[in-house]
């Protein structure tokens, strides 16, 4: 049992959270040694007799089929089955996954050689790269790190997450169909599976979104072979509102970006801190004039803003959440309805506004991962707020600073310990594709993205050749 997603006579039991109904059996990989020596025996003509640029061609190709509007239809349809998003949100994860032309360019760029007088530097690919990848963005976050790897000479191996194995398969096996045999191959299984492929001697890197603690043994497992890894891992995201701020633009981000993908975004808005003069007034705007715009329900049913979370393991992480911060103090200012009669097995969790919440609970701690708009109380200064973005999360991913002073907003973002900082905005939905992705503290280790992400993916080499 993974995410409460059961495993049966060597299979995952694939089921739709909103309805709990089974959606497929999918055989988990045994093979694994053969799948990474097939990757490794394709690799020399992958790297070294396709050019980068026809090697990005082909890529081109693979999401054009993925572009198809039947296909694209499809597979948006089947992330709201596996793993509950609303079908809307997955529209937009698809399209934002296969409209790719400036991306394509920056990443042709960035395996050009470069000269420095008698000095040439090119890049080399790596070998095989495995990818284990998550189930919030479950054809995203595949395409992320699969194009730049397999345009930089790599030979691919993917593990979906087994919540959305489905899915995994359709973005997987319809890109491989474009290119040779066995440079992109599919691994399915659960934590196991990853494991063998992560510790097998032929990886030579490992790409990873998912936790923290999944990162930390990803990294202690690679490390005597030195192995070259990509994670982007947790989050714990502030937002801080100051008492300058626009606070119904505030207000509405404050809950929308907690509540997109049911709140299971690693970037996701976990930690609001609002300026204690407007603390009352920011608080009334959220809980009676936005949070009960987001119908709780099977996404699927286009009214509905908040699907099922992921699984009965993830609704019952985020309810003792909840009841610990009741529990301390926290108060419920606000908790939506959820469908009346909802099948056995479904993961429905009411959207939930959370007062007084303070250090000590471990809604404030961890990382939630639910549809809870979290709110607390803070001086309004400067310099406190500084210190609880940075001092109270181990975390270190995104974070939002809203004011109409933009000097004081450009000192705050400065001084923030955070990959992507949004001034006034949420930074995911705004950053150029140029722009790497980057998690601080124990959000990541390397990047990828944009033009210093994509260089992740192979290694500079020196060629020099001294003027006769």
């Amino acid at each position: 049992m993974v995410q409460g997603i059961p495993l049966e006579d060597g299979c995952i039991l694939n089921k739709n959270p909103a309805t709990g109904e089974l959606i497929s059996k999918v055989p988990i990989t045994t093979n694994v040694e053969d799948i990474v020596q097939q990757a490794q025996a394709a690799f020399g003509s992958w790297s070294k007799s396709t050019a980068a640029a026809d090697r990005i061609n082909l890529l081109k190709q693979g999401l054009l089929q993925l572009k198809d509007e039947k296909k694209a239809d499809e597979l948006a349809q089947l992330i709201t089955k596996e793993m509950g998003k609303p079908l809307l949100e997955a529209q937009g994860e698809v399209e934002c996954a296969v409209e790719k032309d400036e991306y394509f360019q920056i990443l042709h760029d960035s395996l050009q050689p470069i000269q420095h007088k008698s000095s040439t530097v090119i890049r080399q690919a790596l070998g095989v790269v495995v990818i284990l990848s998550p189930w919030n963005f479950p054809a995203d976050e595949i395409l992320l790190l699969a194009l730049p790897a397999l345009a930089s000479g790599n030979t691919v191996i993917v593990k979906p997450s087994e919540v959305t194995p489905e899915t995994g398969r359709m973005v997987v096996e319809t890109l491989a169909q474009v290119l040779p045999p066995h440079v992109l191959q599919l691994a399915q299984g659960d934590g196991a599976v990853g494991a063998a492929l992560v510790s097998n001697d032929t990886v030579k890197m490992v790409c990873m979104t998912g936790s923290s603690a999944t990162g930390k043994k990803i990294l202690s497992t690679a490390a005597p072979q030195l192995k070259r890894c990509v994670l982007e891992l947790g989050g714990k995201d502030p937002m801080i509102v100051f008492d300058s701020a626009d606070l119904d633009k505030a207000a509405h981000d404050a809950v929308a970006y907690s509540l997109s993908n049911s709140g299971q975004v690693c970037c996701s808005i976990e930690r609001i801190y609002v300026a204690e003069s407007i603390y009352d007034k920011f608080a009334k705007l959220v809980a009676e004039k936005y949070a009960p715009n987001f119908k709780v329900g099977n996404g699927m049913e286009m009214e509905n803003l908040v699907g099922p979370l992921v699984s009965t393991t993830q609704k019952d992480h985020v309810s003792e959440h909840v009841q610990d911060a009741t529990e301390k103090g926290a108060k419920v200012l606000y908790e939506s309805s959820v469908p009346e009669n909802a099948p056995e097995g479904s993961s429905f969790f009411p959207v939930t506004v959370l007062s007084n919440v303070e250090k000590g609970m471990r809604v404030y701690d961890e990382e939630t991962f639910g549809p809870i708009v979290s709110l607390t109380s803070f001086s309004g200064s400067e310099k406190d707020a500084v210190d609880l973005a940075n001092n109270d999360s181990p975390y270190g991913l995104g974070s939002a600073v809203y004011t109409k002073d933009e000097e004081l907003a450009d000192r705050v973002a400065a001084s923030i310990c955070a990959g992507q900082v949004g001034i006034n905005c949420y930074a995911l939905d705004h950053m150029d594709v140029a722009c790497p992705w980057v998690g601080h503290k124990e959000s990541g280790f390397g990047f990828h993205s944009g033009r210093q992400g994509f260089e992740n993916f192979s290694l500079p080499k020196t060629i020099v050749k001294v003027p006769k």
